[in-house]
Parts: C-alpha cells; structure tokens; sequence
C-alpha cells in the first residue's frame, strides 16, 4: 500500500493531458449522441466486428485472412463515406450550427408570438375538419433549397392563408409550407423522408418527411394527420403528438423566441388538464364561441346557443 501511495504521489499532473484527455471524452460522446437511435449504430457494430476479426487473425498468424482484410480495408474506407452519408451530413450540419450569430437577428417577441398564434390557430382548424398539413419553420438552418423544390409565395403568414393553401384538392395541398419568420415563403414544397430515425410504429408520408427534414437541420415542423386530425410537433426527429392549440402555441414560441429553449421546450409542457382558466378563456374567445366560463368556484355558466361549439 505504501508503495502505491508512493508512486501516486510521484506522478505529476499535466493540465494539457487532462484536457486531452477531456476533450477526447466529449468527442467520443458527441459521435455516440449523433449515431443514438439510427441505423448507424448496427453498422458501426458491423465495422467494430470485422476489426476485431483483424485483430485476432493477427493474433493466431491467419495470413490469407489478415490479407484479405487488409485489402478490403482499402476500399471499405471509401464505402463507409457512402454507407454513412447522412450522419456524416449530420455531422458537418451540426458543426456548422456551432458559434452561429443567428439569433443576434431572429425575431423579436412580438413576432414570435404572432407566427405562434396563426400557426397554432390554423392547426387547430384543420385538425378539427380532419384535413392534412405539414410546416415547416425555418429557424438557424437555411431551407433555400427546399423552397425552390416549391413554389414561391413570399407572401404574410396568416390563418387563412394557411388553410386555404392545405384546403383538400388544391393544386398545392399535398406539399410542405415553408416558413420563413412571419412570411409563407413557399407551399407545395417537397421534403426528404427520414433516412435515419428508428421508429417502430407506422408512419404516413407526412410524419416521416418531417422526421426527415429534422434530421438533417435545426427546423421546427408541425404535422397534422389526415386520417385522426391529431396535432404533432417535430424538432430534431423528435415527435411530440396529441397537442391541441394552447400546448402548440406554447411551444413553438419556446422554440421559435430570440435566445429560447432549444430542444428540451416541447417536452416538458404541462398537459393540457393543467392550463389556467385564462388560456381556457382566451382559446373560447379565439373560437369564437358565446359560451363564457364562470370567473369564480360555483358561478352558473351561461347556457350555449344552439351553434355553439361549430366550426365555420
């Protein structure tokens, strides 16, 4: 024990080594974070499995099988550039995200509040016709390219507009709006499907080209279903489902907001038992509805009108 104490005492402590040795630790996280859930990770496996092969043909002195390997090696370096394509993209995207000033410019409150509530209203509204729609809004990464795959608008977000773009059997309903802060910059716009992200449930085109477009970039996509009317929420191929237009609203100004939560904002969102009487009101009032809630415990609430609670 003594001896060991002794040569513990005796080493010295190199600062760059404990930072190397750190900075390698978070580089080795971060490479297993970007891989977490893919198909990459059976495929780095596949790769760790053929160099442990390697390694033990050298060992036992198996030449032909050493050789054999050491030749594929070769060309396998050229084909894990392909075979790892998209975490690659990933990866450079993400890297590119780093340091970025973008939010020196991003919008102000205001206006995140503004794109939150016509969006969130405009789902709301389709959801409860049961029409499909897919936005897509674009935050540090940006989403030119997949504009152009469109058509152009440039035209002011608002309600109706949004619905009228993803009303059923119109020229441009079948494809994605982009939006580019308080403006509509594209509709019909065609979305990579996802490459990478496990899921075991089914997933219908809409979800699965907003889990695609979320992989390679840093946007926000809400999704509503064709088939349930269900609301969901994407950001980096993370689906939250079954909001309603509160919760929505809520979350994208977390997400959208100059200098706001990233990432972790859409998942910890009280359930919707849990909102206050006042954004019950003010979601009535949006609706549009006569029917008022009591102000206090025991008021009676006043009987609806035999339209209540329709949609328009």
């Amino acid at each position: 024990m003594e001896r060991i104490l002794g040569g513990l005492s005796s080493l010295e402590i190199n600062p760059i080594a404990i930072v190397d040795i750190a900075l390698t630790a978070l580089l080795i996280y971060w490479l297993f974070s970007l891989i977490r859930g893919t198909r990459a990770v059976r495929l780095v496996i596949g790769v760790i499995s053929l160099y442990a092969v390697y390694a033990a043909a050298q060992v036992f002195g198996l030449q032909l099988l050493s050789q054999i390997l050491q030749t594929g090696a070769v060309v396998g370096l050229l084909a894990l550039v392909v075979v790892f394509q998209p975490e690659l993209r990933r990866a450079l995207e993400r890297i590119g995200r780093v340091g970025s000033l973008a939010w020196l410019w991003s919008g102000s409150h205001h206006e995140v509040e503004h794109i939150a509530a016509e969006i969130a209203r405009a789902v709301a509204l389709l959801s409860a016709e049961r029409v499909g729609a897919l936005i897509v809004l674009e935050r540090e990464t940006g989403l030119q390219d997949a504009a152009e795959s469109g058509v152009m608008l440039h035209a002011d977000l608002s309600t109706d507009l949004l619905r009228t773009i993803f009303t059923p059997r119109t020229a441009l309903h079948d494809g994605a709006v982009l939006v580019r802060g308080g403006q509509i910059v594209a509709a019909g716009v065609m979305l990579p499907l996802a490459e990478t992200t496990i899921h075991a449930e089914r997933l219908g085109t809409r979800h699965r080209a907003a889990l695609g477009i979320t992989e390679q970039t840093d946007a926000v996509v809400v999704v509503v279903s064709e088939e349930s009317g269900s609301i969901a929420l994407v950001e980096r191929a993370r689906i939250v489902r079954n909001l309603d237009e509160e919760r929505l609203r809520a979350a994208l100004v977390a997400l959208l907001r100059p200098g706001g939560t990233r990432g972790r904002a859409v998942f910890t969102l009280p359930p919707p038992g849990e909102r206050s009487l006042r954004a019950r009101r003010r979601q009535r009032r949006r609706e549009g509805s006569p029917r008022d809630i009591a102000a206090a415990p025991g008021r009676p609430m006043a009987t609806p009108a035999p339209d209540a609670g329709k949609q328009g």
